[in-house]
């Protein structure tokens, strides 16, 4: 079977990215580790080769026994029997392969069984697997919540719950509750504290947990008596080992269907603080989400590989009327389109990703001494950058992904709604990434304040600033035209000075300025490698024409004209 990372060699292109240098010495510390751990690498290339050659194994694990396991995992799903969860053999299969190779954990630190790998690497191989089978991408992506365990417990949690994450074992995130879903400030669960044992206990019912019978769960739950708001919720930790969680139920879903998705009961369970009280959801779960929303991202440019290649192979074997259908104008334009986003979603994912490195590398450097003055500022610069491009990133490629599997079943006609071919699941699996981890709505709402704030075009300037080869010049000048509409866009919208016009035509602003992003993160990389070139053309045009269709909306469009979309 293919190896998914060497079959595409785009991701040597994003992995060897020039803000890696920088990344790899904050993360490694000036290569300390190698002292300690044989496996830790000694400078630069050492450990660029280290993610390469990992990064090799995952891509056959994908290639040789998850993609094989898919269609199965698929029919089958997970069971329930005395509230608990069984995988579907296939799932079996496929945790027992990454466990062997060592692929859990793999952002932890090495003194807890880790890797420390960045989360350029480690997202990368959260694409190839989702790439391969999204549902199992749900269960093995999920160590995210060892990130942010490490990130806000303390040592001897660290030391107790982290070395088993890296040794396979399965974590979830207990959030939403049947009466608190996006909104999250709602959340009832109730956890009370023994004095006589030192912990809490807690009780009450989540919904919609996904990978629900985990061995170890991350839990928001109210922990001061008397709140209704997000200022009494903390964040604890409990281990399945204890007992007093069951699964209720697991939820019959569209898709992704080998991760289950689990109603939980909780009585009395045995948990422990995780960090301060009071700060589960304004600190702690914030930061948990963020991690999850850059894993969907990945989960969003997988499918959309997968669609592309589901929807190419297809065209260019199916024959029509004398020839392959890929030869029609109507199809080879579908292929482009969904191609430039496909690519334009990993040039986002990847450049969020790099962000994300740089400013937790920082943070986590901070706790260990006082970062220098230029070190604050850098901090600063990608802090502010990762919130930005986390939600326009989440929003713009699951929203692409859902379009991408669509239009991988059009290209296959009546064959494509049949379970026969890949494309019907891709579909499937597709339509949770806008909705979880925060709707496309809720994104916007992330996002446009840094576009009120000027964030986007400040850092729309600062890519327009880079040095372009002069073929790519008038792709350069589309964009900057582009750039003047969302100026124009944003200057109408907000000199109004009303929040609800601000609110309204939110998406829409957002939107524009993600074409902008993404039509230059193109542009730089066809300006690296023209393998892009095409990709960059295509999503030029395509960008263009949706922010004229956004300018014109816009600047047609009256205040008054806002009570035609009132419910009655």
């Amino acid at each position: 079977m293919a190896n998914y990372f060497l079959d595409t060699p785009v991701y040597k292109h994003h992995l060897h990215h020039p803000l890696m240098k920088r990344i790899v010495e904050l993360k490694e510390r000036n290569y300390a580790d190698k002292d300690v751990f044989d496996y830790a690498p000694i400078d630069f290339e050492d450990a660029m080769d280290s993610y390469e050659k990992v990064l090799e194994i995952v891509g056959e694990i994908c290639g040789d026994i998850i993609v094989p396991n898919a269609e199965g995992v698929d029919k089958e799903g997970p069971a329930l029997s005395n509230g608990r969860v069984s995988y579907a053999s296939g799932t079996w299969q496929n945790l027992e392969a990454v466990r062997k190779a060592g692929l859990m954990g793999i952002a932890m630190p090495r003194r807890y069984g880790g890797l420390n790998f960045p989360s350029v690497p480690y997202i990368m191989a959260a694409d190839m697997v989702s790439r391969a089978d999204a549902g199992f991408e749900n269960l093995w992506g999920l160590q995210d919540c060892a990130e942010t365990l490490y990130e806000f417990g303390n040592e001897d949690q660290h030391k107790r719950y982290i070395p088993r994450v890296c040794s396979g074992e399965t974590m979830s995130m207990d959030l939403t509750e049947p009466d608190a879903g996006s909104d999250l400030q709602s959340v009832m669960l109730k956890a009370t504290y023994n004095e006589q044992d030192g912990y809490w206990y807690l009780n009450g019912v989540k919904r919609f947990i996904t990978n629900g019978d985990a061995d170890i769960h991350l839990v928001l739950a109210r922990s001061e008596e008397g709140t209704k708001d997000g200022r009494g919720l903390s964040m604890f930790i409990y281990d399945k080992r204890n007992g007093g969680v069951n699964v209720r139920r697991i939820e019959n879903k569209l898709g992704i269907k080998g991760s289950p998705t689990c109603e939980l009961t909780y009585k009395n369970a045995k948990a422990e603080l995780c960090g301060d009280r009071r700060l589960g959801l304004i600190k702690y779960v914030m930061a948990l989400m963020n991690s999850a929303r850059l894993g969907i991202m990945a989960q969003a440019v997988g499918l959309s590989e997968a669609a592309c290649h589901e929807g190419y192979v297809y065209a260019r074997e199916r024959k029509q009327f004398g020839k392959t259908i890929i030869e029609f104008p109507a199809v080879y334009e579908m292929l482009a389109l969904m191609r430039a986003k496909a690519d334009a979603s990993r040039a986002m994912l990847y450049e969020t990703a790099r962000f994300v490195d740089m400013y937790k590398a920082l943070d986590d450097i901070s706790k260990e001494r006082k970062l220098d003055p230029e070190e604050r500022l850098e901090m600063k610069k990608y802090s502010k950058l990762a919130d930005a491009f986390t939600p326009m990133g989440k929003g713009m490629t699951t929203e692409y992904a859902n379009q991408n599997a669509y239009d991988a079943i059009q290209i296959h006609g009546g064959s494509g709604f049949m379970k026969d071919y890949t494309c019907e699941r891709l579909y499937r699996d597709a339509r949770i990434t806008n909705i979880y981890e925060g709707t496309t709505q809720l994104q916007v709402v992330a996002a446009v304040r840094h576009v009120t704030t000027g964030t986007y075009l400040s850092q729309i300037r600062a890519y327009e600033a880079i040095h372009y080869n002069p073929e790519l010049e008038d792709l350069k000048q589309k964009l900057i035209e582009m750039t003047a509409q969302y100026e124009s866009i944003v200057t109408l919208v907000t000199d109004a000075k009303d929040s609800e016009y601000i609110d309204f035509h939110a998406r829409r602003m957002v939107e524009t300025a993600a074409h902008c992003i993404l039509g230059y993160l193109l542009l730089q990389d066809a300006n690296a490698n023209m393998y892009f070139r095409r990709s960059a053309e295509v999503y030029a045009r395509y960008g263009q024409a949706e922010v004229d269709k956004i300018y014109s909306y816009i600047t047609h469009f009256n205040k008054k004209d806002l009570g035609y979309f009132k419910a009655e």
